[in-house]
């Protein structure tokens, strides 16, 4: 592990206010995070990453999920199927159970008198790393959200399988077969705007995969690069990059 991993997965875990099923399957659900205080006028659907495997569910991401909420944001912390033994996922289910999990919001559901006092007026789709790639996919399809924030995505899938990123994540995901579809780079421009943060120092996901997916989607895309930055800066509270992604929402 890196230090930066280290720091995320160390975190104690936030349960959740709830958890809403959107689906039959296990993977299925997502944990709702609700703001203690007055709302900001944002909600949030977060998708985890672990290279779209099994082995890695949306538990790291309960911290990031809490400390939004602590912001006044209505976060929806989403799971998904995924690849490996009993997980049902790959391509295309995986993709349409990010897009199914959007849906899911916080109406009525209340555990305080001051939760959810009004609405959320903007909807924005958060994705770390594989949770980034389904992000970026879902940008040029109809996810109904207002913007899409990607932190360290895997946003050029023909270039991170060329890589072998992660001991062939991209093989496992697809299923061996070629999927354009599947790839944020080739699937068209982007529908709603998209902020994209990545590091100069990931050492799992280049930054060139950022880069290639810019200069493809459109001018609807701002890359912001993250000087010295790794993988998981930025979705750890109390971080530089974290503050970077505040930013992005428009919390600070």
């Amino acid at each position: 592990m890196t230090a930066e991993e280290d720091a995320l997965f160390g975190l104690p875990y936030a349960p959740p206010d709830a958890t809403v099923p959107y689906g039959p399957h296990p993977s299925q659900v997502v944990d709702l995070h609700l703001p203690a205080g007055p709302p900001a006028g944002i909600r949030v659907t977060l998708l985890h990453g672990g290279f779209w495997r099994e082995a890695y569910d949306r538990r790291h991401l309960a911290p990031l999920a809490a400390a939004l909420a602590a912001e006044g944001v209505e976060v929806a912390l989403a799971e998904y199927r995924r690849v490996g033994t009993g997980g049902g996922g790959g391509w295309p289910q995986t993709y349409e159970d990010a897009v199914r999990a959007t849906a899911v919001r916080a109406a009525g559901v209340r555990t305080t008198a001051t939760r959810s006092s009004s609405s959320p007026t903007r909807h924005v789709l958060v994705g770390h790393s594989a949770g980034g790639h389904l992000a970026l996919c879902a940008a040029s399809g109809t996810a109904g959200v207002d913007a899409v924030i990607a932190a360290a995505p895997v946003a050029d899938l023909a270039r991170a399988r060329e890589l072998g990123l992660s001991g062939g994540a991209v093989e496992e995901f697809l299923g061996g077969g070629d999927h354009p579809e599947a790839d944020p780079a080739l699937r068209g421009p982007a529908r709603v705007p998209v902020t994209i943060l990545h590091g100069t120092a990931d050492p799992d996901v280049p930054l060139e995969l950022s880069r290639s997916y810019a200069a493809a989607a459109g001018s609807k895309v701002t890359l912001r690069v993250l000087p010295d930055t790794g993988h998981y800066a930025a979705v750890t509270p109390g971080t530089a990059a974290y503050g970077a992604l505040l930013t992005a929402l428009g919390l600070c």
